[in-house]
């Protein structure tokens, strides 16, 4: 079994961790995002698939173009953080199956359902998105994921060449402005939503 993280990595991870609606003025370099993405692409899948596709704005033209997606109360979230990760998702990532989970014919399983390939691809895609949130925390920066925008509209501006491709949702990734925070909503104790059968 593993040792257990400290207390202190997961009060940074978990328990001290806020959805941050400002940014500090700080940049996040590329190969920050490539540490980001060296994590996350580790979290497990079904069938090891890698269905996420992940667009990250970072160009005053980009995050210009990707706050014309969002409602108007994220856009200024959008510009003014150092970057933001459009988390989107393949259709056809069975495609890819044969190399990713080598042991059977995993691409078989998909082929002929893109009913079934489009929930599994966005299942797993959003599990991709949360294990970003937790790589951005690990190395830390903060986050601030939304989903007020035109889905529709992202996937033109951002998936043109890669119809096959949809957004799931968008965090933007920096170093938080501890003003833009609102107080911690409540979180349920483990009875309320939970049971051991």
């Amino acid at each position: 079994m593993a040792d257990m993280l400290s207390a202190d990595a997961l009060d940074l991870i978990f328990r001290d961790a806020r959805s941050y609606n400002g940014w500090l003025d700080k940049p996040v370099s590329d190969e920050q995002i490539k540490a980001i993405y060296e994590l996350l692409k580790m979290g497990p899948t079904s069938a090891n698939m890698q269905p996420a596709r992940i667009v990250w704005v970072k160009s005053d033209e980009a995050k210009a173009k990707l706050a014309e997606c969002a409602s108007e109360g994220n856009r200024d979230k959008i510009k003014t953080a150092p970057v933001t990760a459009i988390i989107g998702y393949d259709i056809d990532f069975h495609e890819e199956l044969p190399w990713l989970f080598p042991h059977t014919d995993a691409k078989s399983w998909f082929e002929g359902d893109e009913e079934g390939r489009k929930e599994g691809a966005f299942r797993n895609s959003s599990l991709q998105g949360a294990y970003l949130m937790i790589a951005a925390r690990a190395l830390g920066l903060d986050c601030g994921p939304m989903s007020g925008f035109d889905n529709e509209a992202v996937d033109k501006a951002f998936f043109g060449d890669s119809p096959r491709h949809r957004s799931n949702f968008i965090c933007s990734i920096g170093y938080g402005d501890r003003k833009s925070i609102f107080d911690r909503s409540p979180r349920p104790d483990f009875e309320t939503f939970n049971s051991i059968a």
